[in-house]
């Protein structure tokens, strides 16, 4: 029989709660652990940001580090940093190879060690002192080199503080003062060169100035030189008619004869014709010499220059030697071996100026030799004219030779020679299609090869 289930009412106190003690709990700690996990993902993030952001400053600071080190290694200037007590913390390579050692020897050792002698560290220690707060600027001081030798070495030092103001050592800088010196004297050169060339240049226009002026002169005394001379022929032409006409009036035996005679002999008429002649000749010799002289000025003067003319330079290597021998010392002997007729193309006032250059060297440069001599010695060979001018003086310095001939190199003081008149020379012999060299002499003197050529290039 079947058994029938009969339901009792449920109370209130037996009925089931919505959520169980049990489930709440749980939900609790669910969200805890979310919030702890969204907590390390932020603590994660920022960690990864701090470590990109530390990254980046150990790159820059490691970049900073290696252009510090490049500065130091390429500073020519000895660094040296020091702490409070004088002991060397850091230096730069500067200083190794100075010293001749390794940075490693060098650290940690007092840097009044680096001084050369006991007296300059006693100094350096007592300068230091005095001025280390304040600073030490431009002191020399002598260094012991690596090489063992006692360098002069321009110095300063710079206190080193702390952010608080506390002193934590120094720095120290120096330069060898040979390198200054060497510098101010290069400097001191190059001006002295400037000022030298300045004169040079101004006595080069002075000279272009003076060229013209003689040109000039020349120009005006040829007039008056010409009528001086014009007049005194026409005054000998005149002094033979007299002569011939007294010659005459005294030779016909007229009654007054006794009168004339001692009239003659009162006026000393016969010394007069006597002397007349050479008066005469003596005054046309001056003139012609005058125009000589005016002539050689013109010539000189460049006046001619761009006139190409067959040139005789037997006259114009004669003309030069006079030139220059009137105001040479009297001791001062010429030596001539010229064939005849030696001719070449070109200007004579130009090549005059070249052959008075190279006696005129040759004057100078034998002025103390007890008998100073020049010998010019002239030949023609394979269409060509040579001239050597050899001297008995000392001769020209081996580092000498090649600059002979640059504008403005002179081996005379200052003020006596202005460097230009070889340059010159060579300008001008090699407009005329020549050659000039210098040598050495193997007895002794120097020699100078004049090459131009016979017929015009």
């Amino acid at each position: 029989m079947p058994t029938t289930n009969t339901a009792k009412p449920m109370s209130t106190t037996d009925r089931p709660a919505s959520s169980p003690p049990g489930g709440a709990s749980e939900a609790l700690g669910e969200q805890a652990w979310i919030e702890v996990i969204q907590k390390m993902d932020e603590v994660y993030n920022d960690l990864l940001q701090y470590e990109v952001a530390l990254e980046e400053k150990n790159a820059a600071l490691e970049e900073s580090h290696q252009f510090i080190e490049s500065v130091l290694a390429s500073m020519s200037d000895i660094l040296i940093v020091c702490d409070r007590n004088g002991t060397i913390e850091e230096v730069n390579s500067s200083l190794c190879h100075f010293a001749g050692k390794e940075a490693a020897a060098l650290e940690h050792t007092p840097v009044f060690s680096l001084f050369a002698d006991d007296v300059e560290r006693a100094r350096a220690r007592e300068v230091f002192a005095r001025f280390g707060r304040d600073g030490v600027h431009d002191c020399e001081f002598f260094l012991r080199a690596g090489d063992g030798s006692t360098v002069p070495v321009s110095m300063n030092c710079t206190p080193r503080v702390s952010q608080t103001g506390k002193l934590m050592g120094m720095v120290v800088t120096g330069r060898p003062v040979g390198e200054l010196r060497r510098a101010y004297q290069a400097l001191r050169q190059a001006h002295d060169d400037l000022k030298r060339t300045q004169g040079q240049l101004l006595h080069a226009e002075k000279m272009v100035s003076l060229g013209r002026l003689v040109a000039g002169v020349a120009h005006e005394l040829n007039n008056p030189i010409s009528f001086v001379l014009g007049n005194v022929l026409s005054l000998k032409r005149y002094a033979e008619r007299l002569e011939r006409y007294l010659g005459a009036v005294h030779g016909r035996g007229a009654a007054d004869e006794p009168a004339l005679a001692a009239l003659r002999g009162e006026l000393r008429i016969d010394r007069v014709l006597a002397d007349m002649p050479h008066l005469i000749d003596g005054m046309i010799e001056g003139a012609e010499r005058t125009r000589d002289i005016v002539d050689a000025l013109k010539r000189f003067s460049a006046v001619d220059k761009m006139t190409p003319e067959q040139v005789n330079l037997n006259e114009v290597v004669e003309r030069a030697v006079r030139w220059v021998v009137q105001s040479a010392p009297a001791r001062f002997a010429v030596e001539l071996e010229l064939p005849p007729e030696l001719r070449c193309n070109g200007s004579s006032g130009q090549l005059q100026q070249v052959l008075m250059n190279l006696v005129q060297n040759a004057c100078d440069a034998t002025l103390n030799q007890p008998a100073p001599r020049l010998r010019i010695v002239g030949q023609v060979a394979d269409g060509q004219v040579t001239l050597r001018f050899s001297d008995n003086g000392p001769g020209i310095a081996a580092e000498h030779l090649d600059r002979l001939f640059e504008p403005f190199f002179t081996t005379k003081p200052v003020g006596q020679g202005t460097g230009l008149g070889l340059s010159i020379s060579y300008g001008i012999v090699e407009r005329h299609g020549g050659r000039l060299t210098a040598a050495n002499l193997a007895a002794g003197g120097a020699e100078f090869i004049l090459t131009l050529p016979v017929e015009s290039r």
